[in-house]
């Protein structure tokens, strides 16, 4: 997949609040892909090498799944409550 591009830090505060709140989010990837979620936690990997990656890991049909901060493109909370609208966390986005 390539080397990791860590995702600025204000940009990683609405991932943050969306888990917190579990917010369900429209989910936009990099490669085009998009799908509706439940925000549940973050987290970092370091690698064999030393290299650290995060992760966004969210609740879709009662499985979870990991996505590399790197591959997000945009995410939208679908709750009318939310405290934040889209957020393009990729520069392409």
């Amino acid at each position: 997949m390539g080397d990791y591009q860590p995702l600025q830090c204000d940009l990683h505060d609405y991932l943050e609040i969306a888990c917190l709140y579990r917010y369900w989010l429209r989910i936009e990837l990099r490669d085009g892909l998009a799908f509706d979620a439940q925000a549940f936690t973050t987290h970092s990997r370091r690698n064999i090498d030393g290299s650290l990656e995060e992760f966004l890991e969210v609740r879709v049909d009662d499985a979870s799944r990991e996505l590399r901060l790197d591959r997000l493109r945009a995410i939208t909370p679908l709750s009318a409550q939310a405290l934040f609208a889209r957020v393009v966390l990729d520069a392409a986005g």
